[in-house]
């Protein structure tokens, strides 16, 4: 059961923030790259006022190297971010669909339900499961109003 949670808990934080391994990987690499485009940008400024020939024409053609691989490592980035947001939030939407649904769940709740009987635990099964249907329509209601919210912002920028 702990296990769940700790799973959820993880999805969720991928949902906001869309981080993964893939993301900080190809971030280090842009950032790295940009490093390197940068050094060799000032290494052809310096060699061009020193010469004005050949070790420039190196220079600025590995100065673009990097600059490129700093540009597609920068978009694989943001490729990655959105790909793992929307695995996240795919995840998070079928896992509070069926909650209940669980085994582990489902078998605890049969010992509980032995442990206190039918008579006793039948009105609390019930109000259980009002208060789980008025969560999920607060919630829905309130995720809506979200997005309304920034759709109407984004409509007004």
């Amino acid at each position: 059961m702990l296990d769940g949670w700790v799973n959820y808990l993880r999805l969720t934080a991928k949902a906001r923030t869309g981080l993964s391994q893939a993301v900080v990987i190809c971030a280090l690499i842009a950032a790295i790259a940009a490093l390197a485009a940068s050094v060799f940008f000032v290494f052809a400024a310096f060699i061009w006022l020193a010469e004005r020939y050949s070790p420039l024409t190196a220079a600025l053609v590995l100065a673009l190297a990097f600059l490129l691989i700093a540009i597609l490592c920068a978009l694989g980035a943001l490729m990655a971010q959105r790909r793992t947001v929307d695995n996240a939030k795919r995840a998070l939407a079928e896992r509070s669909q069926s909650p209940w649904l669980d085994p582990g769940t489902l078998g605890m709740l049969f010992q509980v339900g032995r442990a206190i009987g039918l008579r006793r635990i039948a009105p609390l099964v019930a109000a259980g499961f009002l208060a789980a249907a008025l969560a999920k329509e607060w919630f829905r209601d309130r995720s809506d109003q979200n997005a309304d919210a920034g759709k109407a912002e984004e409509e007004e920028s």
